[in-house]
């Protein structure tokens, strides 16, 4: 307990900053909920996903919705991992099924923000993961950095999600510390948490990317230093063997489960109309607004959302981020701007991927504190309102 002392007290402003944000974001969407005759409690446990991992949860996998079109929604499309928790949480306490989701995602995005911010920290301290002095960050040091990324994560547009029963802040809780025990030389660690972030949305494969690059770079480095295989040898490659397994058990057990092989999971996925079409589909649907005037100003703030996007992951390569960062960036990002599933659920499909928001971070670092305040207090409110509205609405998040 002694040894999470000091890193939990060093991550404290961030979480407290972070609780207090999504406190805000909560008590919005009670107040907007009460006035438009809904349950706030329903809205963040009960409504779209959120509702399949619960059946997953109670009923098993086979459960599934034929549409009058012809698509079959089958909670095969689900990874697991959120709905063991719920089914423990459900074992072990009077909660529901729900309610076990929901006390599972409020502790994994607490999970996750101090998992981002040990990952900033550590890009942006005096040390870089290889033991070289890392550039002069000018911004106060990795611990400021590592607290602006975290508030820059939890006043997201969609940081309401953080608090619903889905898997989101599950997954980015996994991702985020499975990168940094990679940054830091712990395999069986990193290893380990890939393979259940892997369980946990099809996007695991972004961190075993990530495991496997920094697996290979450290490898490398060894080898040019010393010739003779180290210790940690042994320890890299069984991480490197773990990392897969989770989303490969998963997928391979969907596939003998439909009767068709190592591809079944895609035939899943395509009963959602999901799947990967280089973002054809999603450039159609982006054109598609420009047929009329008050649509093209949805359809500016699209391109100019993933304008942004693809500049934060350009500023990030420029100013040096460790490569296993940028490849599960980088995946994150093409799956969820390439794929043809439902293009407003595309906010929240990047929302893992965190290291977008490092640039901004250093950024507001270099700020006065009294400045920075103000700003992430203001986007905060911003972000309370939005997400009040969003959920509220009729479409899923």
């Amino acid at each position: 307990m002694t040894d999470l002392a000091a890193p939990l007290r060093r991550a404290a402003p961030a979480l407290l900053g972070y609780a207090a944000v999504r406190a805000l974001g909560l008590v919005v969407l009670a107040v907007w909920s009460a006035a438009r005759g809904k349950s706030a409690h329903t809205l963040l446990t009960a409504r779209w996903d959120a509702l399949w991992y619960t059946r997953v949860a109670d009923l098993g996998y086979g459960y599934e919705v034929r549409l009058p079109n012809g698509d079959v929604h089958s909670n095969l499309a689900f990874f697991p991992l959120l709905p063991w928790l719920e089914r423990f949480m459900h074992a072990v306490s009077p909660l529901s099924y729900a309610d076990g989701g929901l006390v599972v995602s409020l502790l994994a995005s607490l999970a996750a923000a101090w998992g981002i911010f040990a990952v900033a920290e550590h890009v942006y301290g005096r040390r870089n993961q290889e033991g070289r002095e890392a550039r002069p960050w000018k911004g106060g040091g990795g611990r400021r950095v590592g607290v602006c990324a975290v508030l820059l994560w939890a006043v997201l547009p969609v940081g309401i999600v953080q608090s619903m029963a889905y898997s989101e802040s599950l997954f980015t809780a996994l991702a985020a510390w499975s990168l940094y025990a990679a940054l830091t030389d712990r395999w069986l660690t990193a290893g380990t948490l890939a393979l259940l972030a892997g369980l946990t949305r099809p996007v695991g494969l972004a961190v075993v990317a990530a495991v496997w690059v920094a697996a290979i770079t450290s490898f490398v480095r060894d080898r040019s230093t010393e010739p003779a295989p180290g210790a940690r040898s042994w320890q890299r490659a069984l991480g490197m063997v773990l990392a897969p397994l989770g989303a490969a058990g998963y997928v391979l057990w969907v596939g003998h489960r439909t009767g068709k092989g190592p591809l079944g999971y895609l035939d899943v996925q395509a009963g959602w109309r999901n799947g990967f079409d280089g973002g054809a589909a999603f450039a159609r649907f982006v054109g598609d607004k420009f047929t009329s005037f008050p649509s093209a100003l949805a359809g500016v703030g699209l391109i100019v959302g993933v304008g942004l996007v693809i500049w934060l992951y350009v500023v990030g390569v420029r100013q040096g981020q460790p490569l296993p960062l940028l490849v599960y960036t980088g995946v994150v990002t093409a799956l969820a701007l390439c794929a043809s599933s439902y293009f407003g659920s595309k906010p929240r499909l990047l929302m893992p991927a965190f290291p977008l928001l490092l640039p901004l971070a250093l950024a507001l670092a270099r700020l006065r504190t009294s400045r920075s305040a103000w700003v992430v207090g203001g986007v905060a409110a911003a972000s309370a309102v939005y997400g009040a509205f969003w959920l509220n609405g009729s479409g899923p998040p």
